[in-house]
This record gives structure tokens, C-alpha cells and sequence, in this order.
């Protein structure tokens, strides 16, 4: 009975239903998101291949912004297929994106996505619809995880994309008012599409993965919404995605808080573009790098730097001689050598220039990184000792964006502002700002590009 759980709760959820803690994390999220796919778009590669791959030999009229183009309706705006998937290649490229950190998903890419690219093509959508479809996208994949969490992510399945399609599904499901059946549908057909595995990370493909999920999401509602069948136990049947994916499952159990218990609340924002799991460590040797300078020390004098963590560090994040930049995001042994050399993680840190850079590898070379069950995976250890003997220490006990330890307002819009005003300019970033933080107000969202 899951899908037919999840769709009935799906088709039902009204902005009536949304606490003043869901909408205020909604919010958040979906500007976050917005900056990140505007800054992502502009100074990365694979969304601008994706879109010159696809815009002339397949789309179809231009109804949905591509956010980060700044060139003409040629150029800024695409079919609402192309429009999902290259949002949600540049919202996710740079690994800057939203985390639900029970499952490690990045819940707003592939839901919202899909979701502006339908509401600039089917328009009017008005901003309380569009909010609530996008928590109704959300709690879907976030519940739709928790249930196969952590086999479904320790065999090898990027988690963000394979619950990601059902999210966008159950988003743009909510948001054209399927019924409860059709959304069972829509269900089936974006289940069916499961896309994702940790062997790209590092690589383009990567985000290629939201891209799919957020436009494989919208064209099952589509098809469900036109009549297109599927199975009405898409997710619960023996062959279905819960038995073929993990080898455990629980969704009714999760599925039964669905309104209760609200994942979107849970939903943290990075403070550095890359993976979730390596923000401790940079945390940590940012604040050495910093204690190094206060007590007269020379960086450039460490023998050794080491690191004790949680062990999923080193299965995610374990590369040791990174080549390009996106390989960067996924070595630990890069972060601490930034985070020691530069005093900072940003994305100029994790550039092919940076990680090819003769100082940053010798640093590299330097760091030890030993396991350890007992750490959580928001915490970490660094030590730090000198040609002289002289050891720093350095113990994190929740990373600098985790739901202990938040960004607050004034850094999450520090962090859109840093991303946007590279991309577009200063002042259209303030006015990107200001529409991104204003969706649920708005009389009809498919306008959001002409605000700035």
C-alpha cells in the first residue's frame, strides 16, 4: 500500500496544511537553491554543454528560463524538459546544494526543477500552489529514503537522484492536481526511471544525475496526467523499486508520518561546495590555519596533519590525488590541505588550477586519515604538528552548517549573494534575491525571471 500512501497524502497536501517552521524552511531552500543554480550555471561546464547538446536538435518552444543564462530567449530560455534538466545539472554541480544529512539527499534539485519548468509552461501558478508542491515533492523522497537508508546509499546508489524522480514526480503531481490513481501512476513511471550511482562522483555526471531526475520526475506526471499506465504498487511489489533497490525497506513506517513529522525542517544548507562529509575537516583546519597565524606559526612548516572521522568520509569523499576540480569536492585530503593553506572553502578552492596547484599538493601529501565509528559524521578531529614538535588540536563537534550548528539568515544570503552577484552582477543578484525570497506571495511564479 505505499504508493497508494504516498499518493493519497501527496494529492491531499493544501497550503492550509504547512506550519510556519515548513514554510520558513521551504523558503530557504528554494532560494538556496536558486543561487546555486544561477552560480552553478555560470562557472561550471556541464550545464552549458547540456543545454548546446540539446537546445537546437531537440527542444521545442522556449517556455521555461534556463536561470543562470544571461543571453536572449535563444539562449536563457528553453522547453520545459530541457529547462528541468539543466537547472538541475547547474543547481547541483557544484555540490553547494541543500542536504537532508539522515540520508545525505539534496532534496530541492530535482523537485524544484522540475517545478519552475512546469509553472513558466503551464502557468498561471500562483505562489501558495507552487509552495506546496514543492513540500509535497520534498517530504517525498525524503520519506521515500529514510525508508531504504543506509543499505539503498552503502551499496553504491546516488540517493539523490534514484528518490529524486519521485520527488519531482509527487511535485509537479501536486501542482497540476492529479488524483489520487494518477498519481499512483506518475509514481510508477518515475520509480521506473531510477537513475544515480556513486561511481561519478567527481565527474560531470554527478549532477547529470539531478538533471535526469528532475526531468524524468515531470514527464511522469505528464504522462500519468495524459493517461500513460504504469503499476499502481510501483514502489511496494516484489519487483518493485523498494525490494530492487535495498535490501531493507520501511516506508509505511515513514510513510505514516508524512504531515507529522516534517523533513523539509531538517534540511541544511552548506557552507562549502563539496561533500557534506568533508565540512568537519575544513571547519577544523580553517580554524588551525587561523590559531597558526595567531601564534606566529608558519603553515608552510607542518610535517604532518591528522585527521580521525567518521569512516563514510573516506568511502565518499577518499580520493587522494585529485585531477580536476569536481574530483576535488571528493578527497579529503584536498579540503584539509585548503582549508590549512587558504583559510577559506570556497568555490575558487575547488578549481582544476587549485587542485593542480604544486603547494595544495604537497599538503595533500601530508595528511593521515584514520577511521573511526565513534566520530559522527558532523564531527572530526584534526591535528596538526610542526617540524619543531609543536602539535594544534582542533576537535569539531558539529560542522558549520548541520541542523546543530546552522547558517544563519544573514550567511545564507552572504552565500546567494556570493554565487549570483559573480554570475549576473551585483544588482540583479540583490533582485534575484529579493524574488526568490518572495515565491510564496507571488500572483502567478512563471514571472520570477522578469524580476531581475
Amino acid at each position: 500500500m505505499a504508493t497508494l500512501q504516498l499518493a493519497s497524502w501527496a494529492t491531499n497536501l493544501t497550503y492550509a496544511d504547512l506550519t510556519t517552521g515548513v514554510l520558513a524552511a521551504a523558503n530557504n531552500s528554494l532560494f538556496n537553491w536558486a543561487g546555486c543554480a544561477i552560480g552553478g550555471f555560470a562557472f561550471q561546464p556541464a550545464p552549458q554543454i547540456a543545454l548546446q547538446t540539446t537546445l537546437s536538435a531537440f527542444s521545442g518552444p522556449p517556455t521555461s528560463s534556463i536561470f543562470g543564462a544571461n543571453g536572449t530567449i535563444s539562449q536563457g530560455f528553453a522547453d520545459a524538459q530541457i529547462a528541468a534538466l539543466v537547472n538541475g545539472i547547474a543547481s547541483h554541480v557544484d555540490d553547494y546544494d541543500d542536504t537532508h544529512l539522515e540520508t545525505i539527499i539534496h532534496p530541492a534539485g530535482p523537485v524544484a526543477s522540475a517545478l519552475f519548468a512546469i509553472a513558466e509552461a503551464y502557468g498561471p501558478v500562483n505562489g501558495t500552489d507552487f509552495v506546496t508542491a514543492f513540500v509535497a515533492g520534498v517530504e517525498a523522497e525524503c520519506k521515500l529514503g529514510l525508508s531504504v537508508t543506509p543499505e539503498h546509499y552503502d551499496v553504491g546508489w546516488h540517493i539523490t537522484s534514484t528518490v529524486g524522480s519521485v520527488g519531482a514526480a509527487v511535485g509537479v503531481g501536486n501542482l497540476l492536481k492529479l488524483n489520487t490513481t494518477i498519481m499512483q501512476q506518475a509514481i510508477g513511471i518515475a520509480a521506473t526511471q531510477v537513475v544515480g550511482m556513486q561511481e561519478f562522483f567527481g565527474s560531470d555526471t554527478k549532477s547529470f544525475h539531478i538533471g535526469r531526475a528532475a526531468q524524468g520526475g515531470m514527464i511522469a506526471a505528464l504522462l500519468a496526467k495524459n493517461g500513460y499506465t504504469s503499476s499502481l504498487q510501483g514502489l511496494e511489489a516484489k519487483y518493485g523499486w523498494l525490494h530492487v533497490v535495498s535490501t531493507r525497506e520501511n516506508a509505511t513506517a515513514y510513510f505514516d508520518q508524512l504531515g507529522h513529522i516534517w523533513e523539509i525542517e531538517k534540511n541544511t544548507f552548506k557552507p562549502y561546495p563539496c561533500g557534506i562529509v568533508m565540512h568537519p575537516t575544513i571547519d577544523g583546519t580553517i580554524q588551525l590555519s587561523n590559531e597558526t597565524r595567531e601564534k606566529g606559526l608558519d603553515i608552510g612548516d607542518v610535517k604532518s596533519v591528522q585527521l580521525r572521522v567518521n569512516p563514510e568520509v573516506m568511502i565518499l569523499t577518499g580520493k587522494t590525488n585529485p585531477q580536476t576540480g569536481l574530483e576535488g569536492k571528493f578527497s579529503i585530503f584536498h579540503a584539509a590541505a585548503i582549508g590549512l593553506l587558504y583559510g577559506e572553502g570556497t568555490p575558487s578552492q575547488f578549481t582544476n588550477d587549485v587542485v593542480k596547484n604544486t603547494t595544495v599538493v604537497e599538503m595533500r601529501k601530508k595528511v593521515n586519515v584514520t577511521e573511526d565509528e565513534s566520530v559522527p559524521k558532523d564531527a572530526a578531529f584534526v591535528t596538526l604538528e610542526f617540524e619543531d614538535g609543536t602539535k594544534l588540536e582542533k576537535h569539531v563537534e558539529h560542522a558549520k552548517g548541520s541542523i546543530e550548528n546552522p547558517l544563519t539568515e544573514a550567511e545564507l544570503k552572504k552565500k546567494f549573494m556570493e554565487q549570483v552577484a559573480l554570475a549576473i552582477g551585483p544588482s540583479r543578484a540583490e533582485r534575484a534575491f529579493e524574488a526568490f525570497t518572495e515565491i510564496e506571495t507571488m500572483m502567478d511564479v512563471a514571472k520570477i525571471r522578469g524580476r531581475y
